[in-house]
């Protein structure tokens, strides 16, 4: 009996440090699967992580998608058409005064003259010495095709001709003279002179622009006004060939009653009789060049109520 009860002990014994045995390899496994112990293999989907990866304590994250949303519309930018109606200070015309020493003389008293209407922006662009006769001084056709796309002007105001009686030469770095003066080759010079002209009337009546042309005056020289004579007969016809083109005749608005040449003219402004000549005798001073913009501006009034201005 005292061998039966040992042996059933023993047994006992046996049996339990199996048990405790088992237990410990089994947890082992589930550490070195990558699972806390006591946990299931299985996970609900909606902790799954999305990218396979876990947080520090093991768990998986909680992932959550970003809303989808449809892209914002662009609408397509409302271009509004041009303003095609008359003058006015919501659409107001545009003026280019533009030549030589002339246009910067009575240029800035025109523009003070236009900006009264409050329908006119005005633009002046003037070169001193410069005219249609050298081009190799200073081409006035390739800068108007230059600047007139841009300026977009609906009046041009042009001036040439006081540094033009003188021969006719070419574009290009050497001065190469293709006509001389213009006294001793009147008829050349007069058919070379109206065509450069003509040209750039031309020019500036591209895209249904009104051109108003101004002419020079005479000088206190006799033989000075004598070549000058020549000149503004030429621009004259030039002008004459072109209805669109509006002449403004400052030869007689500054000579005296018997047609030749004064120092002294009636302002318009308050009828009293003004030196209007500067001290190289054919140039006009500041009352001067003042007189000749109110004949200027005058013309302009006209045209901007033929386009239905109300001024």
């Amino acid at each position: 009996m005292r061998r039966l009860g040992v042996l059933v002990v023993f047994g006992v014994v046996v049996y339990s440090l199996v048990r405790a045995v088992a237990g410990v390899l089994d947890g082992g496994d589930s550490v070195a699967d990558g699972l806390q112990p006591g946990l299931s293999t299985a996970a609900s989907p909606a902790s799954t992580p999305a990218s396979g990866t876990t947080d520090v304590d093991g768990t998986a994250p909680v992932v959550t998608q970003a809303p989808t949303t449809d892209p914002p519309v662009t609408e397509p930018p409302v271009t509004e058409p041009p303003n095609t109606g008359p003058p006015a200070p919501d659409n107001k015309a545009k003026v280019y005064i533009v030549g030589d020493s002339d246009a910067g003389t009575f240029g800035p008293y025109l523009e003070r003259l236009l900006d009264g209407t409050a329908i006119v922006d005005t633009e002046l662009n003037y070169k001193v010495s410069s005219g249609l006769a050298r081009p190799d001084f200073y081409n006035w056709p390739v800068e108007l095709a230059a600047v007139l796309p841009e300026a977009d002007p609906d009046i041009v105001v042009a001036t040439f001709g006081g540094n033009d009686s003188q021969g006719l030469s070419v574009p290009g770095d050497d001065l190469q003279f293709i006509v001389g003066d213009p006294v001793t080759n009147e008829a050349e010079w007069t058919e070379e002179y109206t065509r450069r002209a003509g040209e750039v009337m031309d020019l500036l009546l591209q895209n249904d622009r009104t051109v108003i042309w101004v002419g020079i005056p005479n000088d206190d020289n006799a033989d000075v006004t004598a070549r000058l004579a020549i000149q503004d007969r030429a621009a004259k016809a030039a002008a004459a060939a072109r209805p669109d083109v509006i002449f403004i005749d400052t030869w007689t608005r500054f000579s005296g009653r018997d047609g030749n040449w004064a120092e002294f003219v009636i302002d318009p402004r308050d009828g009293v009789g003004k030196d209007v000549r500067a001290d190289d005798g054919f140039h006009l001073n500041v009352t001067g060049a003042e007189i000749l913009a109110l004949d200027i501006a005058q013309a302009i009034r006209d045209d901007l109520r033929a386009r239905g201005a109300s001024i």
